[in-house]
């Protein structure tokens, strides 16, 4: 049985695995190994003992393809565009990959790459006010104003709270004349803002 014990026996799911080191039995979870029948824990030692130079290695773990693109968005935008590609590649259904790449491509003038992102996040993933919201601001500055405003509309509609996408329902209802509309989006705006 695993260390975690309870939580291996609720899911019905245990990533340890079981090898031999020498005439001893392993269990290895994650990057821990111990003998099963002690409880010892084993460590992995680099260097050379007679030289006087010992160290405990520690394996790295892995850096997902999500966490590499936020890391490189700053820095390597080519880089971070890459690595959100290959972690939706790696799960189709990872959403925030698929806002953050849009974003992205979005931001560097990508603007028809970015749309495909969204359009294809929307049929895998559904309704996400986020991925609306950035949907609707690719639109509005694609001008194509009245899918925008639809984009944002719906984006309420499953977030009520979201007082960005009210500002620029606000902005955009008065630039295509709703003043009423308009008003009505910059005062919830405005409520939202005080209440947090």
């Amino acid at each position: 049985m695993c260390r975690r014990g309870a939580s291996c026996a609720r899911s019905g799911r245990c990533d340890a695995t079981c090898g031999a080191v020498a005439d001893r039995v392993v269990v290895r979870e994650g990057v821990s190994r111990w003998q099963a029948d002690s409880g010892q824990y084993l460590l992995g030692f680099e260097g050379d003992p007679s030289a006087g130079s010992l160290s405990v290695f520690q394996a790295k773990p892995q850096t997902s393809w999500f966490d590499q693109a936020e890391a490189l968005e700053e820095a390597d935008s080519v880089g971070a565009i890459d690595a959100y590609r290959h972690a939706i590649a790696a799960d189709p259904s990872h959403l925030e990959a698929r806002i953050n790449l849009g974003r992205l491509l979005h931001n560097t003038g990508r603007l028809a790459q970015a749309e495909g992102v969204y359009r294809e996040a929307i049929a895998a993933s559904g309704n996400d006010a986020l991925l609306l919201f950035n949907y609707g601001v690719l639109l509005d500055d694609m001008k194509r104003k009245v899918e925008a405003l639809e984009a944002y509309e719906e984006a309420l509609r499953i977030d009520p709270a979201f007082a960005d996408c009210c500002y620029n329902l606000a902005l955009l209802c008065e630039e295509l004349g709703r003043r009423r509309e308009a008003i009505r989006h910059m005062a919830k705006y405005r409520r939202l803002r005080r209440g947090q």
